[in-house]
This record gives C-alpha cells, structure tokens and sequence, in this order.
C-alpha cells in the first residue's frame, strides 16, 4: 500500500507548495486544514492545474493526521502548540512528523526578518514535546520558496534535514529529493534546527534587499549527488 502525506496547514502557501511537488512525483497526499472545505478546494486547484489523475485529497487535520503515515506541519507557529495538543490522541503508532515552522516574529504581529525566543530552544524541539511516545521528528523544509514550489520547475536549494531518529531523517531526505532542483542536507541532531529555522528569518530579508522571491541556500565542498 502506498504510503500517505499529510500534510497539515495545507491550504498556506508552503504547504499546498509541497503538496503540489509531491503530488505530481506520484505521493499519496492528504491535503489538512481548520476548514475541511478549503482544503478540499486547494486539493481540486492542483488536480486541475496538474491536468493529469492524481492522488490528492482535501480533509480537516485531525483526519489528515489519523490517516497518514507521514504528516508535514505547516501551519504558522503561533498555531502550531494548539493543534498538536487537539492531535495528541489521533497520531497512528510509527507516523513521522517533518516540522517546517519557523518561529517568525510576523506570526504574532512582529517584523518577518526577526525571531522570537522558544523555551525549548527551537520551533522543532517545542514540537517533540507536544508529540506522544512511539511518533518520530525531523525538521526540515524551512527554507524553500513557497512561490517556487507553486510552480513546476526546479527550487535550487539545499535543504538541512535536522533529527535524533535516522528513519526520520531517511524519509525526510527521501521526500526532499522528490522537489527538482531541492538536495537534502544531513543537518545533524534535532537541536540544530535551532540554527536552520534562523535561516529563514535571513533568506526573507535577502528577498526583501534585493526585491526577488525566491533565494535560497546551497552548500559547497559536501559529497552529495
């Protein structure tokens, strides 16, 4: 059986980015959202700009979540705690989590170009706390264009892949490598998101300078294909 992404927060910009990427290499995805009808909505909107039979669906989060064996969560850090509390009891036992939040400043009224202080250390770390034994971690996915990922042609960015789990890591990595143009990166432990969710905060101010959309990172010198 084919595995499922989740992918909740989908209806946002990089999540129904990611969800468009993976559909057309061939994912299963589930599209979530507070509103199950837009989700349902933003999945038909991709069907139909792909023109081609897809597997792509629109649902609430909560059955997103139940129902995949992989979930992506996208949505704004500010609402990111709430929900995995409201998922706490929901999560199937061995799904992976790849968190993408970055903990902006703009998701509470703030600047995008700072960042505000998590106890835990990063956006990720909070996450873990939230998640129940048996679902693993990896953070990933924070510095892609969310305009280029709308799109079809390549990304042109490295992505740091961040988790004390090497499945997690694997899949993550794996998923990456679907995206044209996006290469995984192994970032190391989970605490290292800390410095990868910071990127974004520059990549956002790079745009900003420089009036463009799309800038992204590429690392040097590493043994990677």
């Amino acid at each position: 059986m084919a595995r499922k992404i989740g992918i909740l927060g989908g209806t946002g910009a990089e999540g129904s980015g990611l969800a468009n990427r993976w559909a057309r290499a061939g994912e299963h995805v589930l599209i979530g959202s507070r509103d199950s009808a837009r989700a349902q909505e933003t999945a038909k909107q991709i069907r139909e700009r792909m023109g081609e039979p897809t597997q792509i669906e629109g649902m609430d989060n909560a059955s997103a979540a139940a129902a995949c064996d992989v979930a992506v969560l996208t949505v704004p850090f500010s609402g990111a705690a709430a929900l995995l509390k409201q998922l706490k009891s929901v999560w199937k036992p061995g799904t992976i989590v790849i968190d993408t939040t970055v903990p902006l400043a703009a998701t509470v009224g703030g600047a995008a170009t700072r960042m505000l202080g998590v106890w835990q250390g990063s956006a990720a770390e909070q996450t873990k706390e939230f998640l129940p034994a048996g679902i693993s971690l990896a953070a990933a996915l924070h510095n892609l264009s969310a305009e280029l990922l709308a799109g079809d042609g390549a990304v042109e960015c490295d992505v740091l892949v961040c988790s004390d789990d090497e499945k997690a890591k694997q899949v993550a990595s794996e998923l990456v490598g679907k995206i044209p143009g996006a290469r995984a990166v192994n970032g190391g432990k989970l605490e290292n998101a800390r410095i990868v969710e910071s990127l974004t905060a520059l990549l956002i101010g790079l745009n900003m300078r420089y009036r463009v959309h799309g800038t992204g990172i590429r690392f040097t010198g590493l043994p990677l294909k």
